[in-house]
């Protein structure tokens, strides 16, 4: 009896451990592998956006290149979109710009030729940039202001800043370009820059002006001040009255020097894209400005100066020494120099 209650009380403290189910276990697996799996999904989607998006901004960020209009193949090399450091073209950021130079010599109607320019709209011609002796005095520090003045970071009362269309300066050819020739020829062919020759047919005339201006600066006519360009006919008058005494016998070499020097500048840029002009012919010829602005490719506009001619009527009222230059000149290369050549 005893023993079978000690069995009895063996098997009763005996617990079995419940058998557990496999397809319960796998459930559980599975769902956190899918729990897993979900979260990783989401922070991967989150930074796949977060790049897509960065890429996105970058893309929005980069600036479409401007497309030329459509021209002539020959044309595309002058055509240019430039990018300002000083300024943004805004709008205006891709009209093309066309690139020019005023190629001449003093006194022979190239600041009177600059105003006509710069009276229209899209035309910035700079001044007399290398007037200023250290910004001519080797190539680099030529094509450095070149570079910034053709970039449109040359900021002068001309400028017409985002809607520019073409933009140059005026160059004297004793202002190193004939000394760096060379090296400018190159500039110009590489970077598309166009010249625009203006002389004067008549270099008695220009003589004339070059000791009149000459004299001005140490008289002052004008109230003390020295005026190399007028406004009125007043001020033009009053420095008229001036009559150079012409020295006779330097007057042959000096207008040969001058005329070997045009010549020269011709031959030196014939391979640039030119345009060739005489302050005579533009005097006469109103439509000569209209070629000016086809060369430039800027639209047909009527131009205008401010300023006054000086010297006005026949040459011999504007000599002191008048029969003896007229009896060098007579029966020379140089005579038609003494013939009326315009009316104003």
């Amino acid at each position: 009896m005893a023993d079978g209650l000690c069995f009895l009380s063996k098997d009763s403290l005996i617990i079995k451990n419940p058998k557990r189910n496999p397809l319960v276990m796998r459930m559980v697996v599975l769902i956190f592998v899918m729990v897993c799996g979900v979260y990783i999904c989401s922070v991967c989607l989150r930074q796949y956006s977060a790049h897509s998006s960065e890429r996105l901004l970058k893309v929005q960020v980069v600036e479409r290149p401007c497309e030329a209009p459509i021209v002539e193949p020959s044309e595309k090399p002058y055509m240019h979109f430039p990018k300002p450091k000083t300024f943004s073209r805004s709008e205006c950021a891709c009209n093309p710009v066309r690139y020019f130079a005023i190629l001449s010599t003093q006194r022979s109607g190239s600041g009177w030729f600059e105003t006509l320019l710069n009276s229209h709209i899209n035309i910035s011609s700079n001044g007399e940039i290398f007037s200023v002796k250290v910004r001519r005095s080797n190539v680099s520090t030529i094509v450095k202001t070149l570079d910034n003045i053709y970039n449109l970071d040359w900021l002068t009362s001309a400028s017409k800043n985002e809607c520019t269309a073409a933009v140059g300066l005026k160059w004297m050819l004793n202002q190193g370009l004939m000394q760096h020739h060379e090296a400018i020829v190159k500039y110009f062919n590489t970077k598309g820059v166009s010249a625009i020759f203006l002389f004067r047919r008549n270099l008695l005339r220009r003589m004339i002006s070059i000791l009149a201006n000459s004299y001005d600066q140490n008289a002052k006519l004008l109230n003390g001040t020295h005026k190399s360009h007028v406004h009125s006919t007043h001020e033009a008058e009053i420095l008229a009255r001036y009559k150079p005494t012409l020295n006779t016998t330097l007057l042959i070499p000096n207008l040969r020097q001058v005329d070997e020097m045009v010549m020269k500048s011709l031959e030196y840029f014939k391979s640039t894209r030119r345009l060739i002009l005489y302050y005579e012919d533009i005097i006469k010829n109103e439509t000569k400005l209209m070629d000016v602005q086809d060369f430039l490719k800027v639209p047909r506009r009527n131009l205008n100066s401010r300023q006054v001619k000086i010297h006005r009527g026949s040459l011999s009222s504007q000599v002191e020494n008048w029969g003896d230059v007229e009896k060098t000149l007579k029966g020379t290369h140089y005579e038609s120099y003494l013939q009326e050549d315009y009316k104003i």
